[in-house]
């Protein structure tokens, strides 16, 4: 009777430990792939900061560079998040086995003490001991399919655990990189000289307008009165040519649109991003700069002329490159986000696989005015339009 009864106690155990949806399931690879070509993109970053310091055009290769930086940095952050999220998920999974595992673990430790003959008698007789039979017969595929599952599982979570510990290493030289790179293109822009100049600033007339301004309107209206040489109607059509297609002058995330209201009840006529800090700002088409420095509550400002009657108003940087009247062309570096960027590796890590967003923690602002008037940024910038 023994006997029968450890055949049915296998066969329910072996049902049990098949419950729906209780094996771990293996899947996609996708965030440790994730991780390692971010790993990737940082290495060539590294490599394109050698190359760039060779470079006829230093300042254009180091931006890249930065950027490349930037952009790889980003992608390990949002790889090692999803990374965390999906070692939480396996882990969950595997804890939620164990205790069918145990007791399917138990009745095959009874079968093993179990004297053979015994294994044959079932209470129900012969036919008892058959339908046994057939039940063991049915379930030991997918037991065996359960056991392939669960060892994907852990292969997968020691992949994710390894690319962990590989990000680290590549964290320490990413953030040197990128620092490293930061501060060449600051010394190499100190150094430019051969920038085109469109005009030579006035700076008495600018500290005029300056100590009179008491709104950004009024002071980007008072530099649009200011007469300066024309850019040209060939350059005004070639602007108005890629409206919807600009690339955004930063990398960061859109949290807030066209007078769209703010915790305070505040409305402002652009885009506020969340970046970074030491983000690196770009101009997203050839401009003249028509300002740089403090400006009332908006901390430091660049506004830059893209054509005749256009303006961009970008607020909030922590640092500031050029003069004003030189002639940048698209892609040019106007200056740095302000904050610290976090350096000790550790706590970077808790930050990415906590995913608070915590660590973009500066905030530019982007302004695009016609004729004096502000437009919206939606419509000019290819980002804008993705409002997920």
């Amino acid at each position: 009777m023994r006997g029968g009864r450890l055949l049915s106690l296998l066969a329910a155990g072996l049902c049990l430990g098949l419950a729906p949806g209780a094996a771990v399931r293996a899947q996609s690879d996708a965030p440790a792939e994730a991780a390692r070509a971010a790993i990737a993109a940082l290495d060539d970053a590294t490599q394109a900061l050698t190359e760039a310091q060779k470079s006829r055009d230093r300042i254009a290769a180091l931006t890249q560079t930065v950027q490349a930086y930037e952009e790889g940095l980003a992608a390990l952050r949002d790889s090692l998040r999803r990374a965390s999220q999906r070692e939480a998920t396996i882990q969950g999974a595997l804890d939620a086995e164990s205790g069918r595992l145990s007791q399917l673990l138990g009745v095959l430790q009874s079968i093993e003490r179990a004297p053979e003959p015994a294994l044959l008698i079932h209470p129900a007789g012969p036919v008892g001991t058959a339908r046994s039979g057939m039940i063991l017969s049915d379930v030991a595929p997918a037991l065996q399919a359960k056991a392939t599952a669960l060892r994907n599982g852990l292969a997968e979570l020691q992949a994710l655990r390894t690319v962990q510990e590989d990000a680290v290493q590549t964290l320490k030289a990413g953030l040197e990189g990128a620092q490293d790179a930061r501060f060449e293109l600051s010394l190499s822009i100190a150094r430019r000289t051969e920038l085109p100049r469109r005009f030579v600033a006035d700076k008495a007339r600018m500290q005029t307008l300056i100590d009179s301004a008491d709104t950004l309107a009024g002071f980007a209206d008072a530099l649009m009165s200011e007469p300066v040489p024309s850019a040209g109607a060939a350059a005004s059509q070639r602007f108005a040519s890629v409206k919807g297609r600009l690339a955004m002058p930063v990398l960061g995330q859109i949290i807030r649109r066209f007078e769209e209201e703010d915790a305070a009840g505040v409305r402002r006529p652009g885009f506020v991003v969340a970046t970074r800090p030491l983000a690196i700002v770009t101009t997203p088409w050839p401009a003249t700069i028509r300002y740089l420095g403090p400006l009332l509550d908006y901390g430091n400002v660049a506004v830059i002329e893209p054509d005749d009657g256009y303006l961009m108003v970008l607020a909030g940087l922590g640092q500031l490159y050029g003069e004003v009247g030189e002639v940048l062309p698209q892609g040019a570096p106007l200056g740095l986000m302000g904050g610290v960027e976090i350096s000790d590796d550790q706590a970077f890590l808790i930050a990415a696989e906590q995913g608070t967003g915590a660590e973009a923690s500066e905030t530019l602002y982007i302004e695009l005015r016609k004729n004096g008037t502000p437009v919206d940024p939606s419509d000019w910038f290819a980002a804008g339009k993705d409002r997920d």
